[in-house]
């Protein structure tokens, strides 16, 4: 299934019914995204806040900025382009050792780096959200940052995962599902009119 977001609002979004159990000292978050507008950034596709943090980790591209990934409020910017409304897959991995990350898009590495919020596990216990930005544990959304189109297959590994693994992921030879967040229509509450549509990306 997908997940659909028609408008630019401040209450359509997503709530994941589970959260991390434990610190997270490595990740890999891959999903189907197809953006809805052109202009005014992608917004966000996700955003996991915790008590005292509500940037723990999040993905987002807003106003004329690139797209970002932020752990624990630091920012690395990822070297991608999803401008066109086209189904792409993309993937970004994080350690905590030396703050390494890396982006995907479409089954291919297009950019790494390293010093994100380095030696900082992801804390546990706090609130993951699709389709808004928290400026609160779970909440204060701000429609400029509201995510605009669909979502299909978000998984959230504890692990970095390999090139060969995204590539069948964006290939659609396997169907991953994460250790930490699987994509299951048990797992979602969808909130102020999000529609959950049949068929995923790879269909």
């Amino acid at each position: 299934f997908r997940l659909s977001f028609t408008l630019r609002t401040n209450y359509m979004y997503v709530r994941a019914k589970r959260t991390l159990r434990e610190e997270l000292f490595a990740l890999s978050v891959c999903l189907w995204l197809k953006p809805g507008s052109a202009g005014l950034g992608l917004g966000t596709p996700f955003s996991y806040s915790v008590p005292g943090q509500a940037n723990e980790l999040v993905l987002i591209e807003w106003g004329n900025n690139p797209m970002e990934l932020l752990v624990n409020d630091k920012a690395a910017t990822l070297p991608l382009a999803l401008t066109d409304a086209k189904w792409h897959h993309v993937c970004v991995t994080w350690t905590t050792r030396d703050g390494v990350w890396e982006a995907y898009q479409d089954g291919v590495r297009r950019g790494t780096g390293e010093n994100l919020a380095p030696w900082h596990p992801i804390k546990p216990s706090g609130i993951f959200i699709l389709g808004q930005e928290q400026d609160t544990l779970g909440g204060r959304f701000d429609a400029s940052q509201a995510f605009v189109g669909e979502i299909s297959d978000l998984n959230l590994w504890g692990r970095v995962l390999g090139p060969t693994e995204v590539s069948q992921l964006a290939a659609c030879e396997v169907r991953g599902t994460g250790d930490v967040l699987g994509w299951s229509e048990a797992a979602l509450e969808l909130h102020g009119g999000v529609a959950k549509l049949p068929l995923s990306a790879c269909h």
